[in-house]
């Protein structure tokens, strides 16, 4: 059994781009004690007033079996436990388990506490005996323990008796620079665990040689038996030990259960809930929980995948609640574009799905991409087995008024047809010509189809395609987010021409949303609407 220690709502807010409010870190520790987390540790409560209300907040909240947990240094050099303010403030805590973290290299000893080696031992074994006297159960984080035993091993070791003498329970080796190596973790950490027999020892690594979680693992094997780490990898400089790659790698390539394994079923939802938290975008190359973890593309994978899923998946991915992606592009087989049609209960013959895909790869040559853009792939082929759209755009015009170089705002109008009658609408908007062309657009079709009305644009990118020598002249990309509740779904338009691209990928995300429903019975050859 491996203790898991979450440090994200105190060593993640330091990363760069990360602030989490009081009522998120609420929130996700709530999350992290229902996902199965040992310990949760909130904060530094004698660091600023955020945590500190933080902690008060918390002293209603079931956490169920978890653990809450304050964050602090030793006292500082010259001072009693029971003189220095924030020893007191993390005592005030109130919290169940206190992680305190103290010097184990010489360098940081003589030149950033500027005291001896002696008057920081002190200060280490005095600090914990004043928690632990009180009832705390006290995890000692040695800072920089690696790169301190590196330089003098004695003296690192000397640093943990200390704090053994003071009553801690739990000694935490911290790689806090992340720049060990795998070879130095195990060794390290063998000799502690050996050294110290009966006590838990733990890992806490940061990951600047993208090796945390390697280190974690191999302090895992040496003997380690708590590990600290985030949700995500946050922290500070290039993170933390990400808990989202290290627990299921522990729980299932080395058969360890830190987590239950039925718990990590909700190791993506979780990951995604505290990206959100964080107002951040999930990375979708995340190992295990992110949206190309289990994205094929080669048609050679897809085929494979499609007989047997163990020819290109280590694991499945309902494991950590994913799913398997087939992604459409011009480098794609039919056994893609089969399989990407069989997600929404499509089947093909060979001869279509041949028509579709020298389609896709003609597109795809003149600047459309499909594989970020699954909505517009389905009504291609849509179109392609004969179905109609709901609408078509004869023509649009854009006008834009300013004064300068400040646009104040613009007109768009738009030739629409539905079915037999003709639209021709103008609208304005403050925002620029893309605003204005999607409002016009709204503006013709949602007294044919109001289901419309609660259909908006999410995101907009554009990605130049021709590259410098064309100059304005370039062809682009623009990719359309449309939003309806919680449902998100994507579009593409190409073009020489920026707004005949923007509106072709959004008219692209209004008929989508308006065909969803039927698509299945469109592409298989019934009337789509």
């Amino acid at each position: 059994m491996v203790e898991i220690l979450d440090t994200t709502l105190r060593d993640g807010t330091q990363g760069e781009g990360v602030s989490l409010s009081v009522d998120d870190k609420v929130a996700i520790a709530r999350r992290l004690a229902a996902f199965g987390i040992h310990l949760i540790e909130g904060g530094w409560p004698g660091s600023n007033p955020k945590d500190a209300e933080f902690f008060q907040r918390m002293r209603g909240v079931d956490l169920g079996a978890a653990r809450l947990a304050a964050f602090g240094a030793t006292r500082r050099k010259g001072l009693a436990p029971e003189e220095d303010p924030s020893v007191l403030a993390l005592l005030e805590a109130e919290t169940p388990v206190v992680v305190l973290f103290g010097k184990s290299w010489t360098l940081h000893v003589l030149e950033a506490l500027e005291t001896s080696l002696e008057e920081n031992l002190r200060m280490i074994e005095e600090t914990v005996a004043f928690f632990a006297r009180r009832g705390r159960r006290v995890v000692y984080d040695a800072e920089h323990f690696f790169d301190g035993y590196k330089e003098d091993p004695a003296y690192a070791l000397a640093t943990l008796e200390a704090a053994l003498e003071g009553g801690a329970d739990t000694l935490v080796l911290c790689d806090t620079n992340g720049g060990s190596l795998p070879e130095e973790v195990y060794a390290i950490t063998k000799t502690v665990v050996e050294r110290f027999p009966g006590v838990r020892i733990g890992i806490h690594p940061h990951n600047d040689a993208e090796l945390a979680v390697a280190n974690a693992l191999a302090a895992v094997r040496a003997g380690a038996t708590h590990a600290q780490g985030t949700i995500n990898g946050y922290g500070e400089r290039c993170g933390n030990l990400n808990l989202t790659s290290f627990l299921p790698t522990l729980v299932f390539k080395y058969g360890i259960p830190a987590i239950p394994p039925e718990r990590l079923r909700g190791l993506k939802e979780l990951a995604h809930f505290v990206d959100e938290r964080a107002n951040l975008t999930p990375n979708r190359r995340a190992p295990y929980v992110g949206e190309a973890a289990f994205a094929h593309k080669a048609g050679v994978h897809v085929s494979a995948v499609l007989k047997n899923p163990r020819t290109y998946e280590h694991i499945p991915p309902e494991w950590v609640g994913n799913s398997r992606r087939f992604l459409v592009s011009d480098v794609s087989g039919r056994s893609n574009l089969l399989a990407k049609l069989q997600e929404v209960g499509v089947d093909l013959s060979k001869e279509e799905a041949k028509r579709l895909l020298e389609e896709v790869k003609a597109l795809e040559y003149e600047g459309y991409a499909f594989e970020g853009a699954e909505a517009s792939f389905y009504l291609l082929a849509h179109r392609m087995k004969g179905g109609g759209l709901p609408f078509q755009v004869e023509g649009f015009s854009v006008f834009v008024h300013g004064s300068g170089l400040s646009t104040a705002w613009a007109e768009a109008t738009v030739r629409v047809r539905v079915g037999e009658s003709l639209e021709h609408t103008a609208a304005e908007s403050p925002y620029g010509p893309v605003s204005a062309l999607d409002r016009a657009f709204r503006k013709a079709i949602l007294g044919f189809y109001p289901e419309l009305a609660d259909v908006e644009l999410a995101d907009y990118k554009v990605r130049i395609l021709s590259g410098q020598e064309a100059g304005t002249n370039s062809g682009v990309r623009v990719l359309v987010e449309m939003r309806r509740g919680e449902e998100r779904f994507a579009t593409v338009g190409a073009s020489e021409n920026i707004l005949e691209a923007s509106l072709k990928a959004l008219t692209d995300g209004y008929a989508y949303a308006l065909l969803k429903p039927l698509l299945e019975r469109a592409l298989t050859g019934s009337r789509g609407g």
